[in-house]
């Protein structure tokens, strides 16, 4: 018996010293690991806060050259990428159709010139003839119905001389008329510009019977305009005058500057919403409207149909105290922010105010000094979140 306790008491004095030399070697050899926070410094940096929309360029002034009379194009006078000034002759169409036009309403204005001279002539017989009839009645040598005849033949006829007047001022209209189709067969410029493009070509039939046709476009690439599609979350806090700029696939490190104009009143669709025959209909498709702004365009970098991607600035702070917008706690009703700062090895909460926030950094206006380190993230704690540990959940059977 007392054998079997001895045993015991060795058991549980091996058993004690196994525990004491485990603490020991965890505490001399495997230090707890203090917790690890991932940090950001409060830097100085130039920070900018902007509305970002994507656009097409186009020339500020373009215009559709076209013809407005038939016939064949006989000759183009200038070819795509030529520049021309307001006045040059550009094209000109087979103008045998509207010569011949010209001369018929010309022969057709001279034949109603020359009835009306005739008509004058028969006038001034009948004048006469009336004059007579009024001196015979007056001594009774004529009947009084010869007076009244020749009395209408006067008035008629004048009618009739009036008549011809308007026909003569009609057939002056048609002689315009024909006179203004054969200067249309000679194109002219109607600005200084640029060929950009070349629609019709040279011997082809032109038909204009129900809309002039297109032969060339021209356009003024000294100036550009941008259209920018803002969203309809974005729209409200841009306005004319703010200061915009882009940027071009081809040119990605080049700024283009300018300053927004205006924006147009209605969405981008809103022709087509205004035919749809249901006004209680819903649609998921992005609103988006036009801020307009111009750029020049000098050496001609910019063309017709770019992209650009474009950026309306809404503020901007140079040398300003910036942090991670990632450490941003929640903001109370002050607008001031939760932020946790790393001091000795520990974190420690602060409030603080910010001015611009463009989604990356945010400007400090009070609460930290440059220098000091915002936690970002703890990833021992991130590691440890589901109860496994940095190498996460054990896999699957």
């Amino acid at each position: 018996m007392m054998k079997h306790k001895k045993k015991i008491v060795v058991a549980v004095a091996a058993l004690l010293g196994v525990i004491a030399l485990g603490y020991l070697i965890q505490h001399f050899f495997f230090p707890a690991v203090k917790p690890q926070y991932l940090t950001a410094p409060v830097v100085r940096a130039d920070i900018e806060e902007a509305v970002l929309a994507s656009g097409a360029l186009e020339p500020v002034k373009q215009v559709s050259v076209g013809a407005q009379v038939s016939g064949q194009l006989k000759s183009l006078k200038v070819a795509l990428g030529d520049r021309v000034t307001k006045g040059q002759l550009l094209a000109e169409i087979d103008p045998v159709l509207q010569q011949n036009d010209l001369r018929k309403a010309e022969a057709g204005l001279a034949n109603v010139q020359a009835q009306r001279a005739a008509k004058e002539a028969l006038l001034r017989q009948y004048e006469l003839a009336l004059k007579r009839q009024q001196q015979m009645i007056a001594s009774d040598a004529s009947p009084r119905a010869d007076l009244e005849s020749a009395q209408a033949q006067v008035e008629s006829t004048k009618a009739e001389l009036a008549s011809l007047d308007a026909q003569i001022r009609q057939s002056n209209v048609e002689v315009d008329t024909a006179k203004a189709n054969l200067g249309y067969t000679r194109i002219i410029a109607p600005m200084d510009g640029e060929v950009i493009s070349v629609v019709t070509k040279e011997g082809q039939t032109i038909v204009s019977a129900q809309s002039a046709t297109t032969i060339l476009v021209l356009a003024n690439l000294d100036t550009m305009t941008i259209k920018a599609q803002i969203s309809e979350a974005d729209v409200v806090r841009v306005k004319p005058g703010q200061h915009v700029y882009f940027t071009i696939l081809g040119a990605p490190d080049k700024r283009f500057n300018g300053k927004l104009r205006g924006i147009e009143p209605a969405n981008n669709t809103f022709s087509d919403s205004t035919t749809s025959t249901s006004s209680s209909t819903t649609t998921s498709t992005a609103i988006y409207y036009n801020g307009l702004f111009d750029v020049p365009n000098p050496e001609h970098i910019l063309r017709p149909s770019m992209t650009a991607q474009v950026s309306i600035v809404q503020g901007e702070a140079k040398q300003a105290l910036t942090l991670a917008v990632s450490a941003l706690g929640t903001a109370d009703k002050d607008g001031r922010y939760d932020v946790r700062v790393l001091k000795d090895g520990k974190p420690e909460a602060r409030k603080i105010r910010i001015g611009l926030n463009n989604n990356v950094n945010g400007q400090v206006l009070e609460g930290l000094a440059e220098g000091d380190k915002v936690i970002i993230g703890d990833p021992t704690q991130i590691a440890g979140a589901d109860g496994h540990g940095p190498g996460g959940p054990p896999p699957g059977p």
